[in-house]
């Protein structure tokens, strides 16, 4: 049925109850509700051969709330050209190629100019997008102090990441979208490493504009120009998970930015949503399961433990994906590029040694289930082979996905449409008011 909608309609419904061009509704014979195109002379119709008919504004209502989706699943609230997840097939699209083929070869740069605007850049414009971005790394004060105070009472970076994101049009309040984003991308790495810095004790670096955005966000952390396999490593990882759908956070960033608000404020929100450990903070647990397992031997019993006790493993299973996430594969790749010192080269052994059991094991507990590894098992042992630390696993994230949030932020600004979903009332009606001096 999809399939003979997308020929007829040029898009197709499911189950759901939604679609990004909804305007009516209509009913299978199944009880399905699909929408349908009120720009479409011809109405869908049914198993049965009956056609659709329009509904009145109550019965509309009425019919969606019958068809209310927890967590929002299989809704689709936005058209996009950005990044397609195909979670059956294990496929990531962004901006028309496969993260298989962007991530390992693009520079961040060339990858967010594809993201952006939907073309890859000649040299020209590539060059002319590296200068811009360089000339706009600095700080504005405000952003800066407010990295010394939240450092002197210990904030943790990502709480720190979000309090810095709204302060970034301290200096240009009237600054254009597109140089806004460009700023904003631009000072998101830069924050994360400042704060990285003050943390340690150490004074913040001037970001240097000779160097790419990686290259830049590596030095400014250790104060040493990094070698380019680091820097291939960063860039790789920056390109796997720099979009990603509407995931949590990206749905943040266009709700908000569909009320024309500005970028500040959907960026912010979106730090907002990343921070929460069921969107952003599955990193730093894995590695730590990885390290806590700590020998080859102790893989197994450790792992069968946890299921024993209905504990999830993190860095395996996804919302999305049935298999397995093509960015686990990318990264895999990349860390393994990566080994160079002994330490690493046996940690990333036994990661590899737990992946195969995780995943043998939860086939074997859970079947059917298609639990598979994600990208933030990989993601937590290439940032721990490029120097990080746990707690900045959330925040060099970030400093990708913010091309994603604004890329989002740009496109529904072109929309001019502010999302705003409907909710099903499961409360009390016809509830008596009962004067207080009464109440029981």
């Amino acid at each position: 049925m999809a399939e003979e909608q997308e020929r007829r309609f040029g898009f197709a419904c499911d189950h759901s109850g939604l679609c990004a061009r909804s305007a009516l509704l209509w009913t299978s014979p199944s009880k399905a509700a699909y929408w349908w195109s009120a720009a479409s002379t011809e109405a869908p119709s049914g198993g049965d051969g009956r056609v659709a008919r329009p509904m009145t504004y109550p019965e509309t209502m009425e019919k969606n709330m019958q068809t209310a989706s927890s967590g929002l699943d299989g809704v689709i609230a936005a058209e996009t050209r950005l990044s397609h997840v195909d979670g059956l097939r294990g496929r990531l699209v962004i901006a028309g190629v496969s993260v298989e083929d962007l991530a390992p070869n693009a520079s961040f740069e060339e990858a967010v100019y594809l993201l952006w605007n939907d073309a890859l850049p000649t040299a020209a414009d590539l060059a002319s997008f590296e200068e811009r971005l360089a000339a706009r790394r600095r700080l504005p004060g405000a952003a800066s102090r407010t990295l010394h105070d939240a450092a002197a009472k210990r904030v943790p970076p990502i709480t720190a990441l979000r309090m810095a994101a709204g302060t970034l049009d301290a200096d240009q309040p009237d600054a254009g979208t597109r140089e806004q984003a460009e700023s904003v991308l631009a000072q998101f790495p830069v924050i994360v490493a400042s704060y990285h810095r003050l943390l340690a004790g150490l004074e913040p670096l001037e970001p240097r504009t000779d160097l790419g955005a990686a290259a830049n966000y590596l030095y400014m952390l250790t104060g040493m120009e990094p070698p380019s396999d680091r820097v291939r490593a960063l860039e790789t990882y920056w390109n796997t998970v720099m979009d990603h759908g509407l995931n949590a956070s990206t749905f943040t960033a266009r709700v908000i930015v569909s009320t024309r608000s500005d970028l500040i404020s959907a960026v912010t929100g979106a730090v907002g949503a990343l921070k929460g450990p069921l969107h952003g903070g599955a990193p730093g647990p894995a590695l730590g399961m990885v390290f806590e397992i700590g020998s080859a031997q102790n893989a197994e019993p450790y792992l069968r433990g946890k299921l024993d006790r209905d504990e999830r493993l993190m860095g395996f299973g996804h919302r999305i994906y049935r298999v397995r996430d093509p960015r686990a594969d990318v990264l895999s790749d990349a860390a393994a590029r990566l080994v160079r010192s002994a330490e690493f080269e046996e940690t990333y052994a036994l990661a590899r040694h737990v992946e195969e059991v995780a995943v043998r094991l939860l086939a074997e507990y859970k079947p059917g289930r298609g639990l598979q590894t994600n990208v933030e098992f990989y993601t937590a042992l290439l940032l721990h082979g490029l120097g990080l630390e746990a707690d900045f696993f959330t925040p060099t994230f970030a400093a990708s996905r913010v091309a994603g949030w604004l890329a989002h932020c740009l496109e529904q600004m072109e929309s001019g449409r502010i999302l705003r979903p409907e909710s099903r009332y499961v409360g009390q009606v016809n509830r008596p008011w009962v004067r207080q001096d009464e109440r029981a």
